[in-house]
C-alpha cells in the first residue's frame, strides 16, 4: 500500500515535471518566432530591397541597372517620376541598338502611332525617321501640308520652333511637330545640296489617310498611286481599280513615288495581284540566318500591262511591292532609286499601353537581293526636272524690289519655270523681277502690285505643283514604255 503510494507520489512528480518543460518549451518557440519576424521587420525597413526578392530569379546583367536607379531616387537633388526613369531605361537600350528603326513609345505616344495608321490624325503629315542623330524626312503625304510646303525626301530637321531636335528620338520629335489643326509650327530644314538652311512655317491640318488615288488618262491609261500602306489601302485599291475597270482601263501606271510604307500585310495583299500564283513575293531571313518564302497565293489578278513609278520616297512596304512586281512578273520599274529599308519591325505591347517596336529580321526580295541602305535601281531611269527640288518659299514675309535674299533666288527660278522672264537668277530683286511677277499677277487675276505677297508666294508654288503635275516626265517614260511594249 505504501509502495502504491510511492509510486503515485513519484507519477505525480514526473507528471509535474513534464508540464514544467512544456511551457518552457512553447515559451522558446514563441521568442523564436518573434524574433525572426523582427529581423525580417528590420531588414525590410532598413536593408537591400534586392535581398528579401524571394522567389525572384537573379539577373545578374542588371544588377548595375538597380543601382543607378537606387542612387537616383536616393540621391536626386529633386523627386523623381518612376514611370519616366523605367521609360528612359528602355529607350536607352533601343538607341543604344543604333538602329533608327527601334523604338520605345509610352502611352501617349503608342496612342499617336495608332491614330497615324487608321482614319485620320492631326499634323503637317510627313513621315520622318532617325539617322545618326538627325531627324530626316522619308517622305510627305499626298496633298498634306508638308507636301504643298514644298517638303521633300531625305530633308534634315534641324530645329522645331527654335527648338534643336538634333539627337531626339522620332517619337519625341513627333510630339513637337504634330499639334492641333490650325496652328502654326516652324521647321529650320536643312537640304541636301544647300549651303543654308531654310525655316519653313506650316499650318497644321487633318491629316485623313486616304491612301489611294486613281485618273484615267488618255488612250485608256489609268494612273493609281498609293501614297501609303494603311488598314485600308488594299480595299481602296480594289475598288480604284474596279472604276479604271468601268472606265476602260487598258494599261495601268503604279505611282509608288513618296510612299514611305506602312503596314506589311497590305503590301503583301497587294503584291500578290501582280504576280503569279506560286511565285515569290519576298523572303524573310530571321537572327539566326534560317529563310522563309513568302509565294502568291490564288484570287483576283490585274492582267493589264503595268508600269510601276518608284524614287527616293518608296521605303520599306512600298519596296517589297516594287521588288516583287518587278523580279516576279517582269513589271518594269520607272523613276530613281528606292530608299533602301530592307529590315522587318515587331511591335510588342506593354500592359499600359506603351509600345516597343524593334527590328527583328531582314527582307529579301524574290531573287534573295537584300536592298538595305542599297535601295532598288530601276530598270527605266527618269529624272524630274530641276524646278521639283526648288525650296519653299515663305508667304508671311513679303518679298519687294530691292530685296536681296535666297528667298528671292528661288522665286526668280520658280518664274523662269514658268516662262516668266525675271532676269538674272541672282537673288536680287530688281525690275525684271517685278515686271515677271506682275505679269503672273496680271495672268491669274490677282491684284497687279509686282510685290510677293502672301497670295502671289501660295499662286506661285501652287502652279509650279500643277506644272509639274501636267508634265511629270517619270508618268510619261512609265506610260512611253507600255506604248513601246504593247
Amino acid at each position: 500500500m505504501e509502495q502504491d503510494k510511492t509510486d503515485q507520489s513519484q507519477q505525480e512528480t514526473h507528471s509535474n515535471f513534464i508540464k514544467i518543460k512544456k511551457f518552457k518549451f512553447v515559451m522558446l518557440l514563441f521568442f523564436l518566432v518573434f524574433a525572426t519576424a523582427g529581423i525580417t521587420t528590420f531588414a525590410l525597413a532598413f536593408g537591400d530591397e534586392k535581398a528579401v526578392n524571394v522567389g525572384v530569379t537573379e539577373r545578374s546583367e542588371f544588377q548595375k541597372l538597380y543601382e543607378a536607379y537606387d542612387k537616383l531616387n536616393e540621391n536626386y537633388y529633386k523627386d523623381l517620376d518612376q514611370d519616366t526613369l523605367v521609360n528612359g531605361a528602355i529607350n536607352g537600350m533601343l538607341d543604344s541598338v543604333g538602329d533608327p528603326y527601334s523604338d520605345y513609345m509610352n502611352v501617349e505616344e503608342a496612342e499617336k502611332f495608332q491614330e497615324s495608321i487608321s482614319s485620320s490624325f492631326e499634323g503637317i503629315g510627313a513621315e520622318i525617321q532617325e539617322k545618326e542623330g538627325y531627324i530626316s524626312i522619308v517622305s510627305p503625304i499626298k496633298g498634306s501640308p508638308a507636301e504643298k510646303a514644298g517638303l521633300q525626301p531625305n530633308d534634315t530637321i534641324t530645329k522645331v520652333d527654335d527648338k534643336s531636335i538634333q539627337g531626339m528620338s522620332v517619337t519625341d520629335a513627333v510630339l513637337l511637330i504634330r499639334g492641333e489643326k490650325g496652328t502654326k509650327v516652324t521647321l529650320t530644314i536643312q537640304r541636301p545640296g544647300q549651303e543654308k538652311p531654310m525655316q519653313v512655317t506650316i499650318t497644321r491640318d487633318e491629316i485623313p489617310i486616304e491612301t489611294v488615288y486613281a485618273e484615267m488618262k488618255e488612250n485608256g491609261v489609268a494612273e493609281i498611286q498609293i501614297t501609303s500602306f494603311s488598314e485600308n489601302t488594299y480595299k481602296e485599291l480594289t475598288e480604284a481599280l474596279n472604276e479604271m475597270n468601268d472606265k476602260g482601263m487598258k494599261k495601268l501606271v503604279l505611282d509608288l513615288r513618296q510612299n514611305p510604307g506602312g503596314l506589311l500585310d497590305q503590301a503583301v495583299k497587294i503584291s500578290n495581284l501582280f504576280v503569279p500564283e506560286g511565285e515569290v513575293l519576298f523572303q524573310v531571313e530571321d537572327s539566326n540566318g534560317k529563310v522563309e518564302k513568302y509565294v502568291s497565293e490564288s484570287g483576283q489578278k490585274i492582267d493589264v500591262p503595268t508600269a510601276v513609278l518608284v524614287d527616293g520616297g518608296s521605303a520599306s512596304a512600298a519596296e517589297i511591292l516594287a521588288a516583287a512586281v518587278s523580279e516576279s512578273n517582269d513589271i518594269p520599274l520607272v523613276g530613281t532609286k528606292t530608299f533602301g529599308k530592307g529590315t522587318v519591325q515587331t511591335a510588342e505591347t506593354f500592359k499600359d499601353g506603351s509600345n516597343m517596336k524593334f527590328t527583328t529580321a531582314k527582307w529579301l526580295t524574290p531573287d534573295g537581293n537584300w536592298i538595305h541602305e542599297k535601295g532598288i535601281t530601276p530598270d527605266i531611269e527618269a529624272k524630274m526636272p530641276d524646278y521639283a527640288q526648288l525650296p519653299y518659299i515663305n508667304p508671311e514675309k513679303e518679298l519687294k524690289e530691292s530685296d536681296l535674299s535666297d528667298q528671292v533666288k528661288t522665286a526668280e527660278q520658280m518664274l523662269n519655270a514658268l516662262d516668266l522672264n525675271p532676269g538674272n537668277v541672282d537673288g536680287y530683286y530688281d525690275e525684271d523681277t517685278t515686271k515677271a511677277v506682275k505679269q503672273f499677277q496680271e495672268k491669274n487675276e490677282l491684284k497687279v502690285t509686282g510685290t510677293l505677297n502672301a497670295e502671289t508666294t501660295v499662286k506661285l508654288m501652287s502652279n509650279l505643283r500643277e506644272k509639274l503635275k501636267e508634265n511629270d516626265p517619270q508618268v510619261k517614260k512609265a506610260i512611253e514604255e507600255l506604248n513601246k511594249n504593247n
